[in-house]
């Protein structure tokens, strides 16, 4: 089966180069999207380094503050050393300006020194623990002899819950100071920062999703008007090379993949990328250690990632396979049910079908449980990514180089980092799809049209058109080394009813393809009324002639819509009279509607009733010129009489040309001209071809022979 989705681009780049092009039109817009794209993206980042700050503010409104309990144990000192020992005074002074000389002050001498005051005499405490103030605080003698009794209790490796026991214990004045405070002005001002980066975040995604949803809708609309507009500037070899189901696929399937996806493929891309080396840049800035933790751990889970897509890869392509030739089985035993029940085939066809079917859910079973590892495993990364972060950050703050915050932004880079990578993948296989369609589109847009006819000024007036036609030694050919008509000529007076007969590729079809001006004669000429058809629009040609195909064509619509199609003025009247007259009319009156039923190209109908309503549409068509290309082929025999009478009738005054393998239908032509191999070989009336026991004769009596 035919997978678009994996379909890639022969010329990638040149592809795309074209597309963007062709984006001329919304290159402000596209510029405005990539812009908000990008604006999002960069507030992403910037975004868990402004939820840090928030989580350190809450986090330091929420325990004691050692940085104050370190200002009261300095202004206590630095009191007790100037009252005690004035001469050491101005070297503490010294050492407190430098805060790592203080803490080495304290932490090696503090014990002793304020053992050897707590054995001085009351009086003497008094003299050197005088009142101070700290941050508006009084700390009176009394409570500064309570904080160093507690203080010289406290060993270096005591355990943080004991030592926050211990400060519930400190003096209620140095207590005041210490305790949790929640600086609210600086939680609420950061808060608001961070509410209004994710605001403009959703803002800006919001406007650039609906800007490219526009530019992708509108660039999908140019395309399928420009493919539109193409198929009327086509040559008909172009159709008759192409499948009309794959001309159907470039207007619909190829179309709505390059519009749906260009738009979210672009700004995915911009986005992810900018989210990934953004991610990169803010993790350095905040800590190389934890930016270097989170970007190893991931790389572990991606190798991994990779490997497994380059085992499970082989199994997909198996699969597809599989599946086309499941699904080529099943269309073929179907397709063909009856001729299997009649031979008995069914065990065969169901035992091929069950072979088929057990490799595909051999392939299908693997691919998918190597597939379904990709899940789980990208959830093991980005949670192998957090526990690192963890780890690693806990170590760095128990050692004061980052806070809590640090942390909690990183868990959030671990996302931003990792996430974008899958995406960006994904974008760039969505893009080799757009690449695909947009190559088979630009294809289409790209064939050689028409030839231009805005100088072509002559045309002729149907109303007046005599309906002499005259063809000049034609000589045509579908390709240059292959000519199908080699030297025809042949002259029709108005009112004639010319047939055409002659074996399959003689050129019967051709010729009035010709006559048409669907195809450019190589050399020669043809005249209507005297005037070239190289002087007229084509369009002027097709006003002159109705035509009925071999091909039946209906579309949805009622059977009246379908019989008036594109004429004006026409009463049921009108229409019950053709209907009467090609033998349709008894079938109409049978449908619950009449000519108002509903009908199109299925199969409600049979292709007998199809034929005569293409026919009677022909018919009313009051053109000078009428050309039935085996139309009574699908029409029974009882059926082509009637359709022959009324031929008879509606081809006086019309010049006619008939082309027809059932030679019975074209006795009372007035001239039938054999071709062989793209001449004319014989020429004449029935009756007179008959005699002459030549190319015609032997066609004629092919159809008794047993």
């Amino acid at each position: 089966m035919h997978n678009r989705n994996q379909e890639k681009s022969k010329d990638f780049v040149g592809t795309m180069i074209k597309l963007f092009k062709n984006l001329d039109h919304w290159k402000y817009m596209l510029i405005i999207a990539v812009f908000f794209a990008f604006s999002a993206a960069v507030l992403s980042t910037v975004a868990p380094n402004k939820l840090a700050d928030v989580t350190d503010v809450i986090t330091e409104g929420i325990k004691p503050n050692m940085k104050e309990l370190e200002k009261v144990s300095n202004e206590i000192f630095a009191n007790a050393i100037n009252n005690y020992a004035p001469p050491k005074a101005q070297g503490f002074n010294e050492l407190v300006k430098d805060d790592k000389q203080a803490k080495d002050f304290v932490n090696e001498g503090q014990n002793d020194f304020i053992i050897s005051l707590m054995k001085l005499p009351d009086k003497e405490k008094e003299k050197i623990f005088t009142d101070i103030e700290v941050d508006g605080v009084t700390i009176s003698t009394k409570d500064q002899l309570e904080y160093l009794t507690l203080m010289s209790t406290i060993t270096e490796d005591v355990e943080t819950d004991d030592l926050l026991k211990k400060a519930e214990e400190l003096p209620n004045s140095i207590k005041s100071l210490i305790e949790p405070k929640m600086n609210t002005d600086e939680l609420k001002r950061r808060s608001i920062i961070l509410g209004i980066i994710y605001l403009l975040n959703s803002i800006f995604a919001y406007v650039e999703g609906i800007i490219m949803a526009y530019v992708g809708i509108g660039y999908a609309k140019k395309l399928r008007s420009d493919i539109s507009s193409k198929i009327n500037h086509l040559p008909l070899k172009y159709f008759d090379s192409h499948e009309a189901g794959d001309v159907l696929s470039r207007v619909t399937n190829d179309v709505d993949t390059i519009g749906i996806n260009i738009s979210d493929a672009v700004t995915s891309l911009v986005t992810n990328i900018t989210l990934f080396l953004g991610s990169i840049v803010m993790m350095f800035v905040t800590n190389w250690i934890m930016a270097l933790t989170a970007i190893a751990s991931s790389i572990i889970g991606f190798a991994l990632s990779f490997m497994l897509l380059r085992i499970s890869q082989k199994y997909f392509i198996q699969r597809q396979k599989e599946l086309g030739n499941l699904n080529g089985h099943i269309e073929e035993i179907y397709s063909g049910h009856s001729v299997v029940k009649s031979y008995n085939g069914e065990k065969e066809a169901l035992k091929e079908f069950n072979k088929i079917n057990d490799r595909l859910f051999e392939c299908n079973r693997k691919s998918q449980f190597l597939s379904g590892i990709m899940q789980p495993l990208m959830g093991f990364i980005g949670n192998f990514g957090y526990v690192m972060v963890c780890v690693v950050g806990a170590i760095l703050v128990m050692n004061d180089y980052i806070t809590f915050g640090v942390i909690v932004a990183f868990m959030i880079y671990v996302r931003l980092f990792t996430n974008p990578l899958s995406r960006i993948a994904q974008a760039l296989t969505t893009m080799q799809s757009v690449g695909a369609a947009g190559e088979r589109v630009f294809e289409f847009l790209e064939e050689t049209e028409l030839s231009d006819e805005n100088n072509i000024k002559s045309r002729l007036d149907r109303n007046n058109v005599k309906g002499n036609i005259e063809f000049k030694n034609i000589k045509f050919g579908y390709s240059e080394d292959k000519t199908i008509i080699k030297d025809f000529t042949a002259s029709v007076k108005s009112g004639d009813k010319i047939a055409i007969v002659g074996p399959t590729g003689a050129g019967k079809t051709t010729m009035v393809n010709l006559l048409m001006k669907f195809y450019e004669i190589n050399d020669g000429d043809i005249l209507i009324d005297g005037v070239s058809i190289k002087d007229l629009p084509r369009d002027n040609i097709h006003e002159l002639f109705d035509m009925v195909l071999q091909d039946t064509w209906l579309f949805d619509g009622s059977i009246r819509e379908n019989l008036i199609f594109n004429n004006k003025g026409i009463t049921d009247d009108d229409l019950w009279d053709v209907c009467k007259n090609v033998g349709v009319d008894h079938f109409i009156k049978t449908l619950p509607k009449g000519l108002g039923a509903d009908v199109g190209d299925n199969n409600t109908i049979s292709s007998g009733q199809k034929q005569l309503l293409t026919i009677a549409r022909g018919m009313i068509e009051d053109a000078p010129f009428l050309i039935l290309d085996e139309a009574t082929s699908n029409v029974d025999t009882r059926t082509e009489e009637l359709v022959q009478k009324a031929m008879d009738k509606l081809t006086v005054g019309k010049t006619s040309f008939i082309i027809a393998h059932r030679l019975s239908t074209i006795k009372n032509a007035d001239l039938i001209l054999v071709m062989d191999e793209g001449n004319i070989v014989e020429q004449g009336k029935h009756e007179e071809l008959l005699k002459k026991n030549g190319f015609y004769a032997k066609l004629y009596n092919s159809q008794f022979q047993k």
